[in-house]
């Protein structure tokens, strides 16, 4: 199996043209139901279960939810003409302290769901000069676009659903 990269190494080509700003939106708006079909038939023994002292694949669901209003802060970022974006907690420590897999998953899938379509509500009737609109991504260190935010968004939520497949299908073989 073809393992799944680590995120904070990964670089993106954040050039898309703003007529994919729709497409952008489907994936965010899917991204919910994705969730949930990837993890509602699994038992919870497995869903909880860590593989190399990694999240488990409902911690996975709850970091999502966890980092919806650092995605929310950097839209207020972009608004307020801010030079650089609001960072990213590395640690994650959010997600390391909310013991998510003590959690409901249906309450995790609720409260994500609410989350994301919150989200998309308010970027949905963008135009092009919000969508357009630029700061500093602290960690790339490049300047981004609102556009580029929402495809790093996207392809977060990509690479935790890849995690999320990858850790079931351990299990699966254990």
């Amino acid at each position: 199996m073809i393992r799944v990269y680590n995120w904070v190494d990964r670089k993106f080509d954040l050039n898309l043209p703003v007529w994919m700003w729709q497409n952008l939106l489907e994936r965010l708006r899917g991204t919910p139901a994705r969730v949930e079909d990837r993890v509602r038939a699994w038992p919870r023994e497995l869903l909880t279960r860590r593989v190399n002292d990694k999240w488990s694949v409902q911690e996975r669901v709850g970091h999502l939810l966890d980092v919806e209003p650092l995605w929310w802060g950097r839209l207020d970022d972009f608004d307020a003409g801010a030079e650089t974006l609001r960072p990213a907690d590395m640690s994650n420590l959010k997600s390391v302290e909310a013991n998510h897999n003590a959690a409901s998953l249906e309450q995790l899938f609720k409260d994500f769901r609410a989350a994301r379509a919150a989200f998309v509500r308010r970027i949905e009737n963008y135009d092009e000069a919000a969508a357009l609109r630029t700061g500093l991504h602290p960690r790339l260190k490049t300047p981004i676009r609102v556009i580029d935010h929402i495809t790093f968004v996207c392809e977060h939520d990509d690479h935790e659903l890849a995690k999320m497949a990858e850790t079931i299908s351990i299990l699966h073989e254990q």
